[in-house]
């Protein structure tokens, strides 16, 4: 074990979070370029681009549940999550390259129909990432003690994941998203397997939770409160999925851009601005004020925070610098959401099946990404004002954070 893993220090951190860096610039490429290809360049109207996006979900329900079962149980390569990392990194970097190229391959192919196709290429990407984002989380809880310095685990996942993400926005805004999709596609593959040479797993992995006098394993597993976190977590990605997919269509109607490239640089520099705000908060703001009111305290804040700022894009945004402020707001609601709930989440589960427990709430994720691609995609389509797809988001996100009142907060130790 090298000598920064021992004393958990911060270049420990940044190391430990390049592999969920990796898959989450992959997924940051997806949010930029896929709706932006399929709609300019292959013409496809929104609820043929909601149903390309709903290969997501569905590898996420067989790709995050099945290798985080099999990855708490298995030994080889010298991990339990190393193998599943090694296997999806270079994967994901190579769909990545084939998505500008799904004409050139339909041709290959000699498949007519560019939706089948583009589902495809989709569904391995986003199985790929699946593959690899369950153990890059899990290995975070696996090498940290619980409390605090999990917490700094997955914020610090989050500040480095974050940071990535804004490079991938402003790449795709600057130099165009096609130089972000080969750019990226060699990050993806370096940062999912070079730092994994360096961290060790541990063989056993050993429970937090306390165990019965007859020394079999209580049942540590609080069920109840993981269904309402669940929930309350699942209306948070409604409301961000609907944003992601089909913020194209509020920038056509509602900011007027003069072409295709203006269109994708719109919604680049919307992101890079809301992943900006989502990496510094987590490490900068929510851990140190987590420590002092609690950790589901500042994730409500922030959820509610996030609402507010969907409605003001809903009803008062018109220009694109109103659009850059208002993902200011968004960002502190979004820092929360991909950092706080897999710390909350990983100290009411038996730490020896965190794999498993990962991959269920994945379903969190994955389930509302359906629901917005397979009946809000075609939902949004028919509808005259295009405002309304944050007006949704907004709904959503407040719902969250009412049932996150129902999640009980657990004493953080150092």
């Amino acid at each position: 074990m090298i000598e920064i893993q021992k004393k958990l220090t911060k270049s420990f951190y940044v190391l430990l979070s390049l592999p969920a860096t990796a898959m989450g610039f992959a997924l940051s490429i997806q949010i930029s370029a896929l709706s932006w290809i399929l709609g300019t360049k292959y013409n496809l109207n929104l609820e043929e681009i909601g149903f390309v996006w709903a290969a997501g979900p569905l590898a996420g329900i067989f790709g995050q549940v099945i290798v985080g079962l099999i990855s708490d149980k298995v030994w080889f390569w010298g991990g339990r999550r190393r193998p599943f990392i090694f296997i999806g990194g270079p994967l994901a970097a190579l769909m990545l390259i084939a998505l500008p190229h799904i004409d050139t391959i339909s041709g290959f192919l000699g498949v007519s129909n560019l939706i089948i196709v583009a589902l495809i290429i989709a569904l391995t990407l986003d199985l790929s990432i699946n593959i690899s984002f369950n153990p890059t989380r899990s290995i975070i809880a696996d090498v940290t003690p619980e409390g605090i310095t999990r917490t700094k685990g997955y914020t610090w996942m989050q500040t480095i994941s974050g940071f990535f993400g804004v490079l991938a926005y402003i790449i795709g805004a600057t130099l165009g998203n096609y130089t972000l999709i080969y750019s990226g596609s060699l990050i993806v593959l370096l940062f999912s397997i070079i730092p994994m040479f360096f961290i060790e797993e541990p063989r056993v992995l050993v429970s937090d939770q306390k165990t019965e006098v007859s020394g079999t394993l209580s049942e540590s597993t609080d069920w109840r409160q993981l269904m309402v976190l669940f929930v309350a977590h699942g209306f948070s990605w409604i409301g961000v999925q609907t944003m992601f997919v089909f913020i194209i269509a509020f920038i056509q109607q509602n900011l007027n851009p003069q072409n295709n490239f203006e269109t994708g640089q719109f919604i680049s520099i919307s992101f890079a601005v809301l992943n900006t705000i989502g990496f510094i908060v987590p490490v900068f703001l929510l851990e140190p004020v987590s420590e002092k009111i609690g950790r589901i305290k500042v994730h409500i804040i922030s959820v509610l925070i996030m609402a507010l700022g969907y409605f003001v894009i809903a009803y008062i945004v018109n220009s694109s610098l109103m659009l850059y402020f208002a993902m200011v707001i968004v960002g502190i609601g979004w820092g929360a959401i991909v950092s706080l709930p897999f710390a909350i989440m990983s100290e009411k589960v038996d730490k020896t099946r965190m794999g498993f427990f990962m991959g269920i709430f994945n379903l969190s994720v994955v389930i509302p990404q359906l629901i917005v691609s397979l009946l809000i995609g075609g939902f949004i389509q028919d509808m005259t004002d295009k405002s309304n797809i944050f007006l949704i988001s907004g709904i959503s996100l407040a719902l969250s954070g009412i049932l996150w009142f129902f999640v009980k907060e657990k004493k953080i130790t150092n």
